[in-house]
């Protein structure tokens, strides 16, 4: 049996992995990965499907272990390859999929299953399992075929009082141990964290806290699958007597599905529409919003911004109910500071607790590996430090450190014979998502956009007879985003006109626009270089 991480090993996104047996394909996960501010315009990244796009019909199935953005924020991408992919997966994670694929005029063919259920894919037979999560119905997923078999924890923790009740399945956890895990996949992220993560129970009474001392409006921003957030939020507006309007359009169809299948108990004359807000007084107002990781398109980011019809001020609260996403901190602080600018108390993980990880800590790890007993361990889901952290959880537990495999996106696993071990790699990039391209832009655009958002850009303009290659007009230089004045080029205009001349006199017969326009780039070049700046040069010689 092979696996090949397609995304997920070595970042907090876009979890992708690939089981490759007897000629057939079981893919777990197809999520997204947020941009940082190292990749301007992008608005998402997707997992390099260039491993199956020849071999989409071996594809069994996608099965989805939960409803989260870097679980299934792909599978429209991967759908537009071929709609007929059976998905797999819990009720409420379906709905999310289904509700994003209608958007993309995608009708797919789904196979809804719960905790407990066994279901075949070709060579593939698998278990659902439940666990505990930030968003309800997650699973873990048992894989066993004739080569051995894997256990996917997907995302999980072991909160013992969950808000829903519905607890990690540590029985199950034991009998699939008993049973025999060749391959235990597994949970990083908070591999590096020590001991138990905090219930989810502890949040309501500072929420309520927050909401019994605040005199304004508040403003709760979290992710917008975030039930059990929203669940605690709808909760203590109802006992300060507030009223709460969704804001944000992934906020508002989340939340329109978890209330319509019963995973959100909306209690009576709590919610209302984001446009009758203003028919209440500030401190009966509740804004629930998306933004939580500083994106500046999402609602928070543009009430930050002052580009949103709802305003915050003196004696508002704003309350950032996520966890920081690595790489997020400093568009996160930037918004937390632009709040605070406009007289606003923002309480967030730093301050007060807020919100706790959906991720097992170090102490639930190892209570896994103590009761599963894998052969083998992979993990998968977190950035390098965590997947290194949690080998080391998995080495003190008694799992040989041979048999734990710290592999990277694009790696190829084979599992034979009872034992797991990198055997190879495939290519594997970034795909990024601009707009309504997708795999267009490049690493050399990005480069491109960093160099004229840091250094602006300088136009040099020229006009040479077709036939003799000389200069008829210009030069002509602007410059964008260059502290420097147009003026300041004028001296560099009589070089270029010299270094142009000379370069047709060299090349008596040839009118090469090309090598003109590399001239004037040179010339240009140096001057700036003086200024100890390097924007972009955009050159362009025109022959008339």
């Amino acid at each position: 049996m092979r696996i090949i991480p397609l995304g997920g090993l070595g970042d907090v996104g876009r979890n992708m992995a690939v089981v490759d047996f007897d000629g057939r394909l079981l893919v777990i996960d197809c999520g997204v990965l947020f941009p940082e501010e190292s990749q301007p315009g992008v608005d998402l990244i997707l997992p390099d499907f260039d491993y199956l796009k020849d071999r989409l019909d071996d594809i069994a199935a996608i099965v989805l272990t939960h409803g989260h953005e870097d679980h299934i924020g792909a599978v429209p991408y991967l759908l537009r390859l071929k709609p007929d992919i059976p998905l797999v997966g819990s009720q409420l994670t379906l709905a999310f999929v289904e509700a994003k694929l209608k958007e993309h005029r995608i009708t797919p063919h789904t196979l809804a299953v719960k905790e407990g259920d066994t279901e075949s894919f070709g060579p593939f037979d698998c278990e659902f399992v439940a666990v505990n999560h930030s968003i309800p119905d997650a699973l873990a997923v048992y894989v066993s075929t004739e080569a051995g078999s894997l256990l996917h924890t997907g995302d999980f923790k072991m909160d013992q009082l969950p808000l829903d009740g519905r607890i990690t399945d540590l029985r199950a956890f034991a009998r699939l141990g008993e049973k025999g895990v060749d391959l235990f996949m597994t949970d990083s992220t908070n591999a590096e964290v020590p001991g138990f993560t905090t219930s989810e129970r502890e949040i309501g009474p500072v929420i309520d806290g927050i909401f019994g001392r605040a005199t304004q409006k508040i403003v709760v921003a979290s992710f917008s699958s975030h039930v059990h957030r929203v669940q605690q939020v709808l909760d203590a507006a109802a006992k300060h007597d507030r009223r709460v309007a969704f804001v944000g359009r992934s906020m508002v169809r989340n939340m329109k599905i978890a209330q319509e299948m019963g995973y959100l108990n909306v209690p009576p004359n709590v919610l209302i529409d984001a446009k009758r807000i203003g028919d209440l007084p500030d401190d009966r107002v509740v804004l629930m919003c998306t933004g939580s990781q500083g994106e500046h398109m999402a609602a928070l980011g543009r009430i930050a911004n002052r580009d949103h019809q709802i305003s915050v001020g003196e004696g508002d609260v704003v309350i950032l109910a996520s966890s920081l996403i690595p790489g997020n901190e400093n568009a996160v602080f930037r918004v937390v500071n632009s709040l605070m600018a406009l007289g606003a108390e923002v309480v967030h993980q730093g301050n007060a607790r807020v919100h706790v990880s959906g991720h097992a800590s170090a102490g639930e790890l190892l209570y896994c590996y103590n009761i599963i007993r894998p052969k083998n361990v992979m993990p998968i889901h977190g950035e390098v430090r965590h997947l290194i952290a949690n080998g080391k959880v998995a080495e003190s537990s008694g799992v040989p450190s041979e048999n734990v495999v710290l592999a990277h996106d694009g790696s190829v696993v084979d599992l034979r014979d009872g034992v797991a071990k990198v055997v190879g790699e495939i290519p594997n990039g970034y795909v990024y998502v601009d707009g309504s391209s997708v795999g267009e832009v490049s690493e050399t655009d990005l480069k491109d956009r960093r160099i004229l958002s840091d250094e602006g850009f300088i136009s040099v303009f020229a006009v040479v007879n077709s036939e003799t290659g000389m200069l008829i007009a210009g030069p002509e230089i602007h410059a964008r985003g260059v502290a420097e004045d147009d003026a300041v080029f004028e001296k560099v205009k009589p070089e270029i006109v010299k270094a142009l001349e000379k370069a047709v006199a060299e090349h008596t017969g040839r009118k090469d626009t090309y090598q003109l326009q590399q001239v004037m780039r040179r010339v240009v070049g140096r001057h700036v270089s003086r200024l100890r700046r390097r924007p972009m040069i955009i050159p362009v010689v025109v022959e008339a």
